[in-house]
């Protein structure tokens, strides 16, 4: 009996072993639920179809011949390049006067 008092009177037993008890084991618990967090965003998340297609060697060669399809059908002759608009500048109303004076030069 005088050794359980002991024992409870003791500060290291009273709170430090809690105290390391609940460090330790909040460390492996939170392990375990990033853990979960991190697998269900791998399984959200998946990869955009066009990303996919970078990636797959087999689809990228599809996804090059669409895009040659797509520029043999431009008229690269006619194309003007028209400056962007200065941070100042008032974006819409600075393309709108940029685009008549293309028309009058073509």
């Amino acid at each position: 009996m005088l050794n359980l008092k002991t024992l409870q009177r003791n500060k290291t037993l009273k709170y430090g072993v809690p105290m390391l008890l609940l460090i330790v084991g909040g460390s492996f618990g939170l392990r375990e639920f990033t853990q979960l967090r991190y697998d269900d965003q791998k399984i959200r998340k998946g990869l955009d179809p066009s990303l996919a297609a970078k990636v797959n060697v087999e689809k990228q060669s599809v996804m090059l011949e669409e895009e040659y399809k797509k520029i043999k059908e431009m008229n690269l002759d006619k194309w003007k390049n028209i400056r962007g608009p200065r941070p100042w500048e008032d974006s819409r109303a600075y393309q709108e006067q940029q685009r008549p004076k293309q028309d009058t030069k073509g």
